[in-house]
């Protein structure tokens, strides 16, 4: 019961940067769990009619809401409605229901809530966060199959009046199709992160978000005055006056810093003295490419493709491949789209990709090495990459290559699909430029074997990192040996960029350590040509690199090499950073606090 009106500050996960203060709209989106419920043998057809006729409802409401999100001007979202209704034919979920009917003799709302629980489980178990983020997606959906089976109504939150801030549970993409979004001024959930479609959309559409927050929604009343603090991930409730002078003038001196972090997005990432950084954006979904142009990038460094493969009983055909990446590359031309091919497998299971279970999959079949073992999974993305590139300025890129052999067989396969094409009277570029992710240390070691056969190099530092130190950053127990600057990750990105542009090759940073500004002087001094990361860190790696020069750079790694582990070339870089560019090294907490 919600009678306390009395001031409650919150901490959660910040997903949305800004920070505003508004009126609370609570919305209930607490999921349905049904009773168990036992059959007679009797019974079992007429409660999977039950069961499909829950399922042709749902399919009709996703449709309604595809309308809506035409109607509203967010037709990049459409897909997301794509998503679930191939979700509602997917194999585990109907047959595994089905089978849980007839055997175990339960209900359909039962029998359907075991199965979701079971595909949950399987999503969670994944290190990766954007993997685990789409549990959410299988939630979703289940929720909505079982009020269309219990007969709960799926409350409309069509008519929000005044500008609110949207608090709730969790919500699903389709929430949004319903909501007028000029009126929403922000989103509280209890539930997701970083990746998850409301921290998406709240980026995409410049709205403050905070995720994560575990009970906002048990203790906000709707009508409560609410701050939410999408920087730090503070949220607070019945904030008191002198909660309310402090945020006003924190948000005063945020906008002060968007406004001159903005003024650097539309420039281009040019030295002191005159060295161009090409600095580019890594992206997922579709609905992020909006935000290209917004922060300034250059480009898509990197577009990860597994969603294409998620949530489906089926691997998606060349005609799908196809209708994506074009839709990608007309939206982002001139500048250049990375399309990398299937990274499946170690800790991103896809069901529609056929996988057996390892001891060590994250140096198993995963990434290339099953796209070679697939080849008609390969071959179809193949085919649908390279008509694409007949639309737009399209390069493809491989992960996880080992060494040459693996290349070698990578390059037939893509020539037999030029072939392919040829015959069928298919356009496409045959220039396309064809690079490969340096992320294992046998690529980095060899990169003067592999740059005569690629047209560049992206230098993949998450895994790079993980393999070159043998540890797993996800492990609590060994997390902190994750050392960006070891000496030796610094030496393979150095062979990697030598041995790439001996060749005259460009070589580019796509891991997490090119949005990071720590690390912005210290790629440039290792000579890196290209920088891509999330959208909204593009202007500060702009920031840092137009305050900057090339022989200053380079100075700073010969200086730090000469350390000899990575928590002292860590200190000295930050050392650095502070005493020579105050402000820069974190600009946005130095803007706000």
């Amino acid at each position: 019961m919600r009678v306390i009106r009395e001031r409650t500050e919150l901490r959660g996960i910040p997903v949305s940067p800004g920070i505003v203060i508004g009126k609370a709209y609570l919305v209930d989106r607490r999921k349905v769990r049904p009773q168990e419920r036992v059959i007679d043998a009797d019974g079992v057809e007429a409660e999977i009619a039950r069961f499909h006729c829950a399922l042709d409802e749902s399919q009709r409401q996703l449709q309604e809401l595809r309308v809506s999100y035409e109607r509203q001007k967010l037709g990049d979202y459409g897909y997301l409605v794509d998503v679930h209704q191939l979700m509602l034919s997917d194999r585990m979920l109907v047959q595994e229901t089905e089978r849980q009917i007839r055997e175990s003799l339960h209900s359909a709302d039962w029998a359907l809530w075991q199965v979701i629980q079971k595909i949950k489980k399987s999503f969670e178990e994944l290190d990766d966060e954007y993997f685990r983020d789409r549990r959410s997606d299988v939630e979703h959906l289940g929720d909505r199959i079982l009020r269309n089976l219990s007969g709960h109504k799926h409350e409309n939150i069509a008519d929000i009046e005044g500008d609110v801030v949207v608090v709730a549970h969790d919500l699903s993409p389709m929430d949004t199709a319903q909501m007028d979004v000029s009126r929403v001024k922000g989103f509280v959930t209890d539930l997701g992160g970083r990746t998850s479609h409301t921290a998406i959309l709240a980026r995409s559409l410049n709205i403050p978000a905070v995720a994560g927050l575990e009970s906002v929604s048990d203790v906000a009343n709707g009508g409560d005055a609410v701050v939410i603090d999408g920087l730090s991930g503070v949220v607070v409730l019945n904030p008191s006056e002198e909660d309310l002078a402090h945020f006003r003038e924190r948000r005063t001196r945020y906008e002060a810093y968007r406004q001159e972090l903005e003024s650097f997005a539309a420039l281009p990432a040019v030295t002191r003295d005159g060295h161009k950084v090409r600095v580019a954006a890594n992206i997922e979904l579709l609905e992020e490419i909006g935000n290209l142009r917004r922060y300034g990038a250059e480009g898509i460094g990197l577009y990860r493709t597994e969603f294409l493969y998620m949530n489906r009983p089926d691997t998606p055909s060349e005609e799908e491949h196809f209708a994506t990446y074009r839709r990608v590359a007309e939206a982002v031309r001139p500048f250049p789209v990375t399309i990398r091919t299937l990274d499946a497998g170690g800790d991103k299971v896809l069901r529609s990709v056929p996988l057996q279970d390892e001891s060590n999959p994250a140096l198993g079949l995963r990434s290339i090495r099953l796209c070679l073992r697939e080849k008609g999974i390969f071959k179809a993305q193949l085919k649908g990459i390279l008509r694409a590139s007949a639309a737009g300025n399209v390069r493809v890129m491989f992960p996880m290559v080992s060494g040459l052999g693996e290349l070698h067989e990578i390059r037939e396969l893509l020539e037999e699909s030029r072939a392919d094409l040829r015959r069928e009277g298919q356009a496409f570029d045959p220039h396309m430029p064809v690079g490969i992710m340096i992320e294992v240390p046998s690529a980095a070691v060899t990169a003067e074997l592999l740059a005569p056969y690629v047209d560049f190099f992206s230098i993949g530092t998450n895994d790079l990192i993980q393999y070159a130190l043998a540890i797993d950053r996800v492990n609590e127990h060994v997390a902190y040996l994750y050392e960006p600057l070891h000496p030796a990750v610094l030496r393979l990105v150095r062979m990697v960029v030598d041995a790439g542009h001996r060749q005259g090759i460009k070589v580019a940073v796509c891991g997490e350590m090119a949005g990071d500004e720590l690390y912005t002087l210290v790629l440039l001094g290792l000579g890196v040509d290209e920088l891509s990361m999330h959208a909204l860190s593009v202007p500060r790696i702009k920031r840092v690199v137009n305050h900057t020069s090339m022989a200053e750079a380079r100075a700073l790694v010969e200086d730090i090499l000469r350390h000899g582990t990575g928590r002292e070339i860590h200190q000295a870089v930050e050392e650095y950073m502070q005493s020579r560019y105050p402000g820069i090294l974190d600009p946005m907490e130095q803007a706000v606090h």
